[in-house]
């Protein structure tokens, strides 16, 4: 477990900070991007489960953790053994919550508008903040090896809060189809 003395130690005060292996890197490297929008991504989601119906605040708060493993997963390089990492089962649990939601929901005959209820749309804000993070990790990828297990989880995670989304606004008949050339 971690244990922190202090919130301030001065020594990110020039512009670099520390990796899982302790080496320093600047506060603009891709592994530092890529964590900022998985911390970005996980204080929207803490947002989400304030105003979350009670059914959802158990997974989205395991996503919450999750995020906190995969961020630990991103700083420690690839070839230090016996550390924290995704792995299949937390993959695994997203596609067993996406299927249990799907197997609720109509088939989709349109593109969805992210609106509706205001959860979804913050779930909505959520899922393009998640896609953003995809991004990151991408372009982080294309400098060093990443835990090819954080790509699916990532990508696993956007459909999961798309169809959580979906399937509050059509609880709430709030389900808003995109008509294309319609204004």
């Amino acid at each position: 477990m971690v244990k922190i003395d202090k919130v301030y130690t001065r020594g990110g005060d020039k512009g670099k900070t520390s990796l899982g292996d302790g080496s320093r890197v600047p506060k603009t490297d891709k592994v530092i991007i890529a964590l900022a929008n998985i911390e970005e991504l996980n204080a929207n989601l803490g947002l989400v489960i304030c105003k979350l119906p009670t059914e959802y605040k158990k997974i989205f708060l395991k996503i919450q953790n999750d995020l906190f493993d995969l961020g630990a997963d991103i700083i420690t390089p690839i070839t230090k053994k016996n550390s924290l990492r995704i792995n299949k089962s937390y993959i695994l649990d997203l596609e067993n919550q996406i299927d249990i939601i799907l197997s609720k929901l109509p088939a989709l005959k349109s593109f969805i508008l992210p609106g509706g209820t205001e959860i979804s749309s913050r779930i909505h804000i959520s899922r393009t903040v998640c896609r953003r993070c995809e991004i990151a990790i991408l372009e982080l990828n294309k400098k060093k090896a990443v835990n090819s297990e954080i790509l699916k989880y990532i990508n696993r995670l956007s459909d999961f809060l798309f169809v959580v989304a979906r399937n509050i606004n059509i609880e709430k008949n709030k389900e808003v189809l995109w008509k294309p050339g319609n204004i």
